[in-house]
């Protein structure tokens, strides 16, 4: 009886098969149509919620918002992972420094291809080679060559509007497939030549950055001008299957250098650090899965439906089962920006790099997520340390 009572109380959703459509992607197909021959669109049918009986935020103005860069398009690549964390520290740098910047998100990939490389040899073939990666690869990254302006390295080549990995990726796929058949192990000789890929398809990176007349290496920019600290900056995720309260390994495939510095909390911890952190000005580069029938560009909404499960019964075993049998996946990371309370509970304004975000009618770049959708479906998150001084003063 409490059960049907439960429910009682639900709104009832329904799912509709719809046409898949992403109109900002086919821009993007259209510019880089330029440079490759695109792939023949899907026709294929997607499930997906009806929303035409979900009250939602329409538009930015809803939110309350930390600042953040205007929305960009991450083309045709899977770097979200370093659009979203770069979007974040460009948030940092304004709240620490004052400093309004647009910081270069290929400077990162082209270091942290390197690094994938170097680790595929080492490994002997074993460690992942692709284009996705955690955002806490950033400030791995930005500690070892600091940081660019993008004005100073884009990635793309003259008359290019949108960036698009696709060939590059396959071509170094393809060599690093005949290194490892041929056992060609030769460390030095595998980085020169993803290097040469790289140079080659996104341009050599820069060595010196000017900034008011004075000139800088990436690392003196960071520090000196933007004024980071890559060990200021901590990783938060909540699984059952790790001890709580330990720094432990995100298990999935684009950590592929096994980074076990993800400080593992209670899902009610998990949560309340995100809530608390953005009120007071804290904004987070938050990754997880973006899969789901209840998330759709064209409205620009995440909700988690009622056919999937009822609101009341999202805890950490829902979540943990989901990323269990393998329908929570992680294959993205955005930015978390601002907070709505409405009255059907908190929302969250988020900074996407994706296409689908760019199809929103009431916010181009962006997306609304419901507090249901971040607790069952996102992952892990970055986040400045004094954001989490209580949390972290118990690990």
């Amino acid at each position: 009886m409490p059960c049907i009572s439960l429910f009682a109380q639900q709104t009832k959703d329904k799912a509709n098969f719809i046409d898949a459509e992403n109109k900002f992607y086919k821009e993007i197909q259209k510019s880089i149509d330029l440079f490759r021959v695109g792939q023949p669109e899907s026709n294929k049918k997607t499930l997906k919620l009806d929303f035409s009986n979900r009250d939602y935020p329409r538009s930015i103005s809803d939110f309350k918002t930390v600042w953040a860069g205007s929305p960009v398009s991450q083309g045709a690549t899977n770097t979200c992972w370093s659009f979203s964390t770069t979007s974040f520290y460009e948030s940092e740098v304004k709240r620490i420094s004052g400093i309004d910047i647009r910081l270069s998100e290929q400077y990162t990939v082209y270091f942290e291809t390197i690094h994938k490389a170097r680790e595929f040899v080492r490994t002997r073939g074993a460690s992942l080679f692709d284009e996705g990666s955690e955002t806490n690869a950033v400030a791995r990254m930005m500690k070892l060559y600091g940081m660019v302006p993008y004005d100073s390295y884009t990635g793309l080549k003259p008359g290019q509007m949108f960036l698009d990995h696709t060939s590059m990726f396959k071509e170094m796929k393809q060599y690093l497939e005949h290194v490892k058949n041929a056992s060609a192990w030769d460390e030095q000789a595998v980085e020169s030549t993803i290097k040469s890929m790289l140079n080659h398809y996104m341009g050599p990176v820069p060595t010196i950055v000017e900034f008011k007349g004075k000139k800088y290496t990436p690392k003196q920019y960071m520090t000196e001008v933007l004024r980071l600290n890559s060990d200021d900056y901590v990783d938060f995720m909540s699984l059952m299957e790790k001890p709580y309260w330990k720094k432990v390994e995100y298990d999935v495939p684009d950590n592929w250098w096994n980074s076990d510095v993800y400080h593992n909390v209670p899902l009610d911890v998990f949560m309340k650090v995100i809530d608390e952190s953005v009120r007071k000005g804290y904004s987070l580069a938050i990754g997880g899965d973006v899969s789901e029938t209840g998330i759709m560009g064209s409205v620009g909404v995440a909700v988690v439906p009622s056919y999937d499960i009822p609101s009341e019964f999202i805890d950490e075993s829902a979540r943990q089962m989901r990323f269990s049998n393998g329908s929570t996946t992680d294959d993205h990371a955005v930015h978390l920006v601002g907070w709505a309370d409405r009255k059907d509970g908190i929302w969250y304004l988020i900074k996407d790099s994706g296409s689908g975000a760019h199809n929103n009618p009431g916010a181009k770049g962006y997306y609304f997520f419901h507090s249901d959708y971040v607790k069952l479906k996102m992952m892990s998150f970055t986040i400045h340390k004094d954001a989490v001084k209580d949390v972290l003063s118990k690990f």
